[in-house]
């Protein structure tokens, strides 16, 4: 079980599990927020915030709820569903806290061409 955070704190969590790879996108906004994605099984997500207390944002497809402090602005994690209908988290490695980030293997995705 790891811990994470948004920077002010207000968004707290915890994953099972700890990361071994990341998927490092290239889309619009990944790259600019430089997100570092761990893929779980929703059920492996357990936010200490209600989850309805977090601001929303939605873009192209409108298939991925990525969510974020409405007061410091961190995305820690987006919700959304796997192609094989199984609900998915995306957790943002770099708002896990004790992770050692150039341990972890990044996957470059060329989610531009998605």
């Amino acid at each position: 079980m790891v811990s994470g955070s948004c920077h002010c704190g207000k968004v707290k969590f915890e994953v099972e599990g700890a990361p071994a790879e990341a998927m490092e996108c290239n889309c619009s906004h990944c790259s600019r927020k430089g997100f570092l994605l761990w893929f779980v099984p929703r059920a492996h997500l357990r936010s200490g915030t209600p989850v309805d207390a977090l601001s929303s944002y939605r873009f192209n497809r409108h298939v991925i709820d990525h969510r974020f402090c409405p007061d410091c602005g961190c995305a820690p994690f987006s919700l959304g569903t796997a192609p094989d209908g199984a609900e998915t988290a995306a957790i943002n490695i770099r708002c896990l806290e004790g992770i050692d980030l150039s341990a972890v293997k990044r996957i470059a995705v060329d989610g531009r061409s998605f």
